[in-house]
């Protein structure tokens, strides 16, 4: 699951429109962001195995992003942060932990078993990342269906459709141009953990971009 994570910030949109899309998007990608971070750091690791089917990482090392225990304090955290800096009303905040911890729902269902229920204890993961085109119908299924639900919302508060359009198709390209460029055998290395970041941050940057515009008929 890559761009699939951010149809839970399009859906939370569509639920709590008080909640920024910007905050909304670097939630539903908070745990990854912690983990490219991990993976400079050298907290965390992971390795690339090209011959594997879907999705080519080797996720053996990172309890502290993708354990069920960390989830729910990445989710607990981010909720209150959102509350005490950017002053959201309750359930506002409240949305955003949920999509926090969406993440590591929809990872359940694509991960190999690689996600410990606690710190170096069992790892689960359905393993959808086994059959690439299903998991690829998934992942872009669910753009579709919430996102189609974020332009409605946005259509019933008066303001336009196109900037969610347009953030929708940059994430189905970016998604393309993922698959089209497959990292090398061994070891992630941080400079990989660099990049990953760096198309985080960019995306919660155009996600803040498509609360930028004023509603339908203003001047």
């Amino acid at each position: 699951m890559f761009v699939g994570h951010y149809a839970a910030a399009m859906a939370a949109k569509a639920i709590e429109p008080k909640a920024p899309m910007w905050t909304l998007a670097a939630a539903s990608q908070l745990v990854d962001i912690g983990w490219s971070g991990f993976i400079i750091a050298g907290v965390e690791h992971a390795r690339v195995d090209p011959s594997l089917p879907g999705s080519s990482l080797v996720l053996y090392d990172m309890p502290w992003t993708h354990s069920l225990p960390a989830a729910f304090a990445w989710s607990a955290g981010a909720a209150i942060l959102v509350k005490l800096l950017l002053r959201l009303p309750t359930w506002a905040s409240t949305v955003v932990g949920l999509t926090v911890f969406s993440h590591w729902l929809l990872d359940l269902l694509v991960h190999r078993p690689d996600l410990a229920l606690w710190p170096g204890g069992a790892n689960v993961g359905l393993g959808l990342w086994n059959y690439p085109v299903p998991e690829q119908a998934v992942e872009i299924g669910l753009l579709a269906v919430c996102g189609g639900a974020w332009v409605a919302s946005r259509k019933g508060l008066g303001r336009f459709a196109w900037p969610a359009i347009a953030f929708i198709g940059f994430l189905v390209t970016l998604q393309i141009v993922a698959m089209l460029q497959p990292q090398p055998a061994g070891e992630l290395p941080s400079q990989a953990g660099v990049m990953i970041l760096a198309i985080y941050l960019l995306v919660v940057a155009l996600a803040g971009l498509t609360d930028l515009r004023g509603n339908k008929g203003a001047s």
